[in-house]
């Protein structure tokens, strides 16, 4: 299952067409932006594997500079896209596709620390059984509690990632 309709949360387990709609999505965005960026990655819960995720795939795009994601507006947008700007998420330019929403892209200037720590989250959660796990009842759990509340839900998991974040950079 892909797409989660606006205003809702919920969690679904985790599934290989993720893996399959990503590559899929990389392979249409470097098409048509691929003169611009670094790379295109899998990031957020449907990119490891055995964890529930709202479902959603969520991408980020490295790119050199800044404001060359200005100059990927329009190709995004061929590809059913919305651009929703610089100011709805830090240091990024993010774009939404669909209703309900299938695909988010996160386009980041390469270093930038919320690229660097999207890729350190998701990447000790893929090596780390026991904190996955403890993540993924925690997700349910604020799935549960906060079905109309996307906000809230994200905002009640920041701790868990901020440390995780810590154990890392330790």
């Amino acid at each position: 299952m892909l797409g989660l309709p606006k205003g809702e949360v919920f969690l679904v387990p985790w599934t290989k067409e993720w893996e399959r709609e990503f590559l899929l999505e990389q392979e249409r965005i470097q098409k048509v932006v691929g003169q611009h960026i670094l790379a295109v990655r899998h990031i957020g819960s449907t990119a490891v594997r055995q964890l529930s995720a709202k479902p959603i795939i969520d991408i980020a795009i490295e790119i050199k500079d800044f404001h060359d994601g200005e100059k990927d507006v329009i190709p995004l947008e061929t590809l059913g896209y919305s651009y929703k700007g610089i100011n709805v998420l830090p240091d990024r330019h993010y774009f939404n596709k669909g209703e309900p929403r299938t695909h988010q892209i996160h386009m980041y200037q390469s270093g930038s620390k919320y690229l660097l720590e999207q890729l350190d989250f998701r990447d000790y959660l893929r090596n780390n059984d026991t904190a996955r796990i403890e993540y993924e009842q925690l997700k349910q759990k604020l799935s549960t509690l906060n079905k109309n509340n996307k906000h809230k839900y994200a905002d009640d998991k920041a701790q868990f990632v901020k440390s995780i974040l810590e154990k890392i950079k330790r």
